[in-house]
């Protein structure tokens, strides 16, 4: 009942935004390109579809079977993506036609003026929004980063930690896409494997068939899995057993032991998603997955939002791993990740400790298939002592 209200919620806010936002650009698009009668009409139809599909794409994610699910779900989610870049545009449009007013050369030429704002908002929505596509579903591409970890052993030095994460893997994904993910992630050879959340958006039964190439993932040391937010809207009992029968271990507020060829051991912990106390969990309990440790081994923490990164500092843990924010995704939602994260991406230290934190910006997407000012990537953290 408290997911189905949490999703009620959600619909009913984003509709209310989607009709102010479908209202301006009809208004605006009218204005600069000087519609009338039947043209008017057109994009009035036009308009009011859109909006009524990329409403039906959220239900259709997690409602219809995958053969319905994917064209409503492209056609919702692409339409989602252009609509913010034309909006973007159109208030940049705005800004120069106000401005205009106080010029009087450009006042004196308002027609023409009106006109070539109208093509130059929908050709730069057409080239951001096909490079963003592009962007979005291109090769993922593998990003390596090596950092230091004061109190690493050195039986563990050079440790591979290969990251993985907000795959969002629904109706809509292509085909072989995971398993893809799957020999690129292989092929790097890690000492272990680390999917940090919202690995799916849908059911077991709609989309186990693409998730199962997750068993062939194959690390040494082992391949763990920690909760994100859309789990939990998908329904998190079931997604936690499934991905555990394909061999994956999920830490739910516990940890394991990493031990090197040496001997020396690290702690390995993981969290539920900070926010899953809004749905049917317990939540992020750090304090659980630490208790009865030796404080004087090193421990790694995988936890879906960066969020949880002060209770991590305040607890001695060496590094976070996360993901969630996507890097904003698509250019200036960055901004708007600071509103709820202390990062967007990238490896940061919180301030006055000892603790790493390193956010990827995720592998696959959600939502609208772009990406803008952001990359996808397959993370390789190595670990290497001072």
């Amino acid at each position: 009942m408290l997911q189905l209200r949490n999703l009620l919620g959600f619909v009913g806010s984003l509709s209310l935004l989607l009709l102010a936002q479908h209202t301006y650009i009809f208004l605006r698009l009218r204005h600069y390109l000087s519609l009338s009668g039947r043209g008017r009409w057109v994009l009035f139809s036009a308009l009011a579809l859109l909006y009524a599909v990329t409403l039906a794409g959220f239900p259709a994610m997690r409602s219809f079977s995958p053969e319905w699910a994917a064209p409503v779900m492209w056609v919702a989610f692409t339409w989602m993506g252009v609509s913010f870049l034309l909006s973007l545009a159109l208030v940049a449009a705005d800004l120069v036609w106000i401005f205009q007013r106080f010029i009087s050369q450009l006042s004196a030429h308002r027609q023409i003026l009106q006109r070539v704002l109208g093509v130059v908002v929908l050709g730069v929505t057409l080239l951001l929004s096909c490079y963003s596509v592009y962007n979005a579903l291109r090769p993922v591409p593998v990003k390596p980063v090596v950092l230091t970890l004061e109190r690493l052993p050195q039986g563990l030095d050079g440790l591979k930690i290969v990251q993985i994460t907000d795959l969002h893997i629904a109706p809509v994904t292509e085909k072989g896409w995971l398993a893809g993910i799957v020999e690129q992630v292989n092929a790097l050879n890690p000492d272990l494997i680390a999917i940090t959340g919202d690995l799916v958006d849908g059911s077991v039964e709609n989309l186990k068939a693409e998730v199962d190439a997750l068993a062939k993932l194959k690390a040494p040391h082992g391949v763990y899995f920690v909760t994100g937010n859309h789990e939990y809207s998908s329904g998190v009992d079931p997604w936690v057993a499934y991905i555990a029968s394909l061999g994956i271990r999920v830490l739910r507020n516990e940890r394991v032991t990493i031990t090197g060829a040496q001997g020396d051991t690290l702690d390995l912990a993981g969290v539920d998603d900070w926010g899953a106390r809004r749905f049917s969990g317990e939540g992020a309990d750090l304090s659980k997955a630490l208790a009865g440790r030796d404080p004087d081994q090193p421990v790694i923490l995988l936890a879906h939002q960066a969020a949880a990164v002060k209770e991590a500092a305040a607890q001695g843990v060496d590094l976070q791993i996360s993901g969630h924010t996507h890097g904003g995704q698509i250019w200036p939602f960055s901004y708007l990740v600071y509103l709820q994260q202390p990062y967007v991406s990238g490896l940061h230290r919180y301030p006055d400790s000892a603790t790493q934190v390193y956010i990827s910006e995720g592998t696959g997407y959600w939502g609208p298939p772009m990406r803008l000012g952001t990359s996808a990537e397959i993370t390789q953290i190595t670990l290497k002592r001072p």
